[in-house]
């Protein structure tokens, strides 16, 4: 069965679809909050051309998502699979953000569990690198019961090294 990066998934809250080559302006729209990364590893990825480059990554990953609120439609952020490895069956979620609008009301939950579930028909661990000073998504993706398992430098698509912390969530444990 082959792992399928880029499914049209569904819950009671978001929707995902595939990230297209057209969607650059609507994703920009929410990328353009400065607030959105003031814990990023990458606090400029607000700015159109560092933007762009996020955006490269993530239509070159394979895996990369469109978030929308299932009731409106709005375009509420990206998220992405990648550094699928099919023997080890590992892959790993992330380069996620979310519309502050949706901070808190369960919408990274939602999309992180979505993401889970189809992951763990296919993979035994799901890996998420969260940059050390990132305190924000370290602390929501405890809620998930993820465990920290090293810090290493990550160079994101693009990006020098910055110091990461790395979760796991293991398929027995989900």
């Amino acid at each position: 069965m082959n792992f399928n990066l880029q499914p049209s998934l569904a819950n009671d809250l978001i929707c995902i679809v595939p990230l297209r080559q057209y969607d650059f302006e609507v994703l920009y729209q929410v990328a353009s909050d400065p607030l959105l990364w003031e814990q990023h590893p990458n606090k400029d990825r607000y700015r159109p051309e560092v933007f762009q480059n996020f955006f490269t990554g993530a239509m070159e990953s394979g895996g990369a998502f469109l978030v929308k609120d299932k009731l409106t439609g709005e375009i509420i952020g990206s998220s992405r699979y990648y550094d699928w490895d099919a023997q080890k069956k590992v892959v790993a979620i992330g380069y996620t953000f979310i519309s502050r609008n949706y901070w808190g009301k369960g919408y990274n939950m939602a999309l992180k569990k979505l993401m889970l579930d189809h992951a763990f028909q296919y993979a035994d661990k799901v890996i998420f690198h969260i940059g050390a000073h990132n305190i924000r998504s370290q602390k929501a993706i405890s809620n998930l019961n993820a465990v920290k398992i090293g810090e290493e430098p990550i160079a994101y698509f693009g990006e020098p090294e910055k110091m990461n912390f790395v979760y796991e969530i293991s398929k027995v444990n989900w």
